[in-house]
């Protein structure tokens, strides 16, 4: 599946990835399309194979902080003020622990004999820590940690992080004097390297242990990023390491929340971007990263891939996949079947990483083929290969009216990242008034030989 990966109709944000036996789980809170609010009162759980990531399937919603069509609430203490943001998962002894975030609110812990549930209330958390540190029972973005001897942790916080033990035995109680404050700092400091903004805590804690030494992804003050620093314990202190992935690079940023899973013998940054020219609306994506022997993560840029090698210029692409969107476009829905890329403007790019346009070498030009919705005035479209200044393979003349346009582009072989500049001399007399027009909207597009 492309990025990003879940039908295009779910909103996914925070998504926690786990894998349980043969499947992957992504356990989400959930927002909705054109939304001017992050997400609504229920979590959600979505699943695919180990063996075939195209095959993603819904267990609906798995905890609820009011009542709906289909479900009574799971909790008798909240109302329309208690939204459900970013949950976590975690298998101890069989049983699947659910850690709700609870807006306004004490979180609390659910279980379930099942990874998809479904889950039913166990307790709200007990502690004897400050209301102060876990902002009165909130727990803000709960990331829990089962270690191989069994222990539970947990690692939460807004603008201020800590952690602590919890009860393995029942996994909702907090242990006394095992809280750890500020585990990453929210102040500059030299120690472990927390020199910038890009290093200091902001949210969204996730922990893993991976060859033995715990890696703590958190997003940083510079918001869009998910970044991550180390330890040789799962209590700290922690080193900064770097960043993984950055939603806001030639894209409407926002927020960030995600963590890490192998797949397959391979690691993947799971993540979210934005819709609708807000920070809301936010859509699950995924990315291929690396960690090296020395543990490190080497950044990675955004793609269009998802868990695809390459995508297939002679399939149909939705114009909602693109990695790149500049100038003040953005991806935005129109109902539950029409996806566009709108507010395109002259200047405005649209790119897309990575197409295996294949090996033939009989053919000097190709069609290409865009859906578009008309604007009422005339404007350009231009092809380009290998970056918004890379090869230009072509141009379209885009009409006023709602069209499938199609034009001769040069045959190119081999994988390349795609991206589209648009140009207009439309405007007259009107001049500077008319460079913020929008000019069309994209909606698909094909290549053809």
């Amino acid at each position: 599946m492309s990025n990003p990966y879940l039908p295009k109709w779910e909103y996914i944000p925070d998504g926690e990835p786990r894998v349980f036996g043969d499947r992957v789980y992504v356990y989400g809170s959930h927002d909705t399309a054109g939304s001017d609010s992050f997400c609504d009162y229920v979590l959600k759980c979505w699943s695919a194979p180990l063996d075939n990531l195209n095959d993603w399937v819904c267990h609906g919603d798995i905890f609820h902080t009011r009542i709906d069509r289909d479900h009574n609430a799971d909790t008798d203490w909240t109302d329309d003020s208690n939204q459900l943001f970013a949950p976590d998962v975690v298998e101890k002894d069989g049983k699947y622990y659910l850690f709700a975030y609870i807006v306004n609110s004490k979180g609390c812990v659910a279980v379930s004999e099942r990874p998809e549930g479904p889950f039913t209330l166990l307790s709200q958390y007990k502690y004897t820590i400050s209301d102060e540190i876990c902002c009165n029972g909130w727990f803000i973005d709960p990331g829990v940690f089962v270690d191989d001897d069994g222990r539970a942790y947990i690692y939460c916080g807004y603008e201020r992080s800590f952690m602590a033990e919890l009860n393995s035995d029942n996994m909702y109680e907090v242990l006394d004097n095992t809280c750890i404050e500020h585990i990453i700092p929210n102040v500059i400091t030299e120690n472990g390297g927390f020199t910038t903004e890009d290093t200091l805590f902001f949210e969204a804690c996730s922990m893993r242990k991976i060859n033995g030494t715990y890696y703590l992804i958190y997003s940083p003050k510079r918001g869009s990023r998910l970044a991550y620093a180390t330890s040789d314990k799962p209590t700290g202190p922690f080193t900064y390491r770097g960043y993984i992935v950055d939603n806001g690079v030639d894209y409407p940023g926002g927020n960030n929340h995600g963590s890490v899973a192998k797949i397959n013998g391979e690691w993947y940054i799971f993540y979210h971007r934005m819709t609708n020219g807000t920070i809301m609306s936010r859509r699950a994506c995924a990315e291929r990263i690396e960690i090296l022997p020395d543990g490190s993560i080497p950044p990675v840029e955004m793609t269009s891939l998802g868990f695809e090698k390459s995508l297939n210029p002679y399939k149909i692409t939705d114009a909602d996949i693109a990695c790149v969107v500049k100038g003040g476009a953005f991806v935005t829905e129109k109902n539950v079947f029409d996806r566009v890329i709108t507010n395109i403007t002259d200047g405005c790019v649209i790119g897309y990483k990575y197409y295996d346009f294949g090996e033939d070498f009989s053919s000097k030009t190709m069609e290409l083929a865009v859906n578009i919705n008309g604007c009422g005035c005339d404007s350009k479209l231009h092809v380009l290969i290998d970056g918004e200044d890379g090869e230009e393979i072509g141009v379209l003349d885009i009409g006023r009216d709602s069209a499938v346009i199609i034009g001769v582009v040069k045959a190119v072989t081999g994988r390349h990242s795609l991206f589209f500049k648009v140009s207009t001399e439309y405007g007259g007399w009107t001049g500077d008034f008319f460079k913020g027009r929008q000019l069309f909207e994209l909606k698909s597009f094909v290549f053809m030989k």
